[in-house]
């Protein structure tokens, strides 16, 4: 049964936008482990947009389920993490314009860098994953590089148009994930899922995590956080 870590990076948009001190995420968090969430995610990125040095020490004492702490490369980012020991890494591209992560991170040009944070990461004893597309060469980049787990970038099929388009996106996150597996990495999913899309990705057999979090997050300003999380986790564990 898939897990389901939710992202609560727009719960600090939200704060930021007055820049206030509400609503803490480190709140949205015990209201995600209530309502059943396997894990909680945040990008601390470069920019500190949403998520800051604050709220990485917070979460870290206080959350109980996984921590899983998605970031650059940059090597200030790769100290916190030495210092916060997040139980999980989740390394991805990252540009300073965009809305939001775009494409996947080239772990085949970047094998070299990924693999001496690897080695730092489990040093410390945390997970390494990658957030990439579902391409043969950047799955076994990131097996090479030592690396425990993949999470295949699901934005092509959440933005595909058309059965034929869905389908072969589909296709491509299955191939993703039998590759993954026979080269001895764990399987994560995400990116742009939401509570109409979701159902095909989740019917995917051996896709182990989901991370979502813009789509629970936008729920939860109608219903609340716990009936949000709730509802995604019905979806992930009953998709048929």
């Amino acid at each position: 049964m898939a897990l389901l870590n939710v992202n609560i990076d727009h719960v600090a948009t939200i704060r930021q936008a007055r820049r206030t001190d509400e609503p803490d995420p480190v709140w949205a968090a015990v209201q995600c482990e209530l309502a059943g969430a396997n894990g909680i995610t945040v990008h601390l990125r470069q920019d500190r947009r949403h998520i800051n040095d604050r709220d990485v020490m917070v979460l870290k004492e206080t959350v109980a389920c996984k921590f899983n702490l998605e970031m650059g490369l940059s090597d200030s980012i790769v100290k916190i993490a030495e210092k916060v020991r997040p139980d999980q890494v989740t390394l991805v591209p990252e540009n300073r314009a965009e809305l939001t992560t775009e494409g996947g991170l080239d772990c085949v040009k970047l094998k070299q860098r990924l693999t001496a944070i690897t080695k730092r990461m489990h040093k410390k004893g945390i997970l390494v994953s990658t957030f990439i597309l579902p391409d043969e060469q950047q799955i076994l980049a990131t097996a090479d590089a030592g690396c425990d787990a993949v999470e295949l970038h699901t934005g092509r099929y959440a933005n595909a148009a058309g059965d034929n388009d869905i389908e072969k996106q589909l296709n491509l996150l299955r191939d993703g994930r039998d590759i993954t597996r026979a080269a001895g990495l764990i399987v994560h999913a995400g990116h742009g899922l939401t509570y109409r899309n979701v159902r095909p990705v989740a019917k995917i057999e051996g896709l182990c995590e989901f991370n979502i979090g813009h789509s629970i997050v936008s729920r939860a300003v109608l219903v609340g956080m716990r009936r949000a999380v709730d509802e995604m986790k019905r979806l992930i564990e009953n998709p048929f």
